[in-house]
């Protein structure tokens, strides 16, 4: 099974300028618990905000979410692999790095976004 055959294509953005509260508002509005961060221009990388980031930042360090901007707590450049990657491959990767999440790519543009989870829901389906 291929990366693609798995991936999420329907992917929700966010600017690298948005407040917190505008990419807080986005989560809830789509239910998801992390953002693609957009690339400023064509030689930037991806990010990718979660959460995770976000409590970090406004619990942990009593940040504002109406001061600060996604690219101060994004991670930023993210994980990526290829459409045509095995899954087997990319869960290995993702394993190893620690990381729930990972952008696939097509000629340096995003396509999709390949979460655990999904890798996970799809082993399941599989045993039904």
């Amino acid at each position: 099974m291929l990366v693609k055959d798995v991936m999420v294509n329907d992917v929700i953005t966010v600017s690298p300028f948005a407040t917190l509260r505008d990419a807080l508002s986005l989560m809830k509005r789509h239910k998801l618990k992390s953002l693609v961060v957009e690339k400023t221009n064509d030689n930037d990388a991806y990010g990718l905000i979660t959460y995770t980031n976000i409590v970090k930042t406004v619990v942990a360090e009593s940040g504002d979410i109406d001061l600060i901007n996604v690219y101060d707590v994004c991670a930023k450049p993210v994980i990526s692999v290829g459409q045509s990657l095995s899954v087997k491959h990319a869960a290995s990767l993702m394993i190893t790095s620690r990381v729930k999440r990972i952008l696939v790519l097509k000629d340096n543009e995003m396509v999709g976004l390949l979460c655990m989870n999904d890798i996970v829901q799809t082993l399941l389906n599989d045993l039904e």
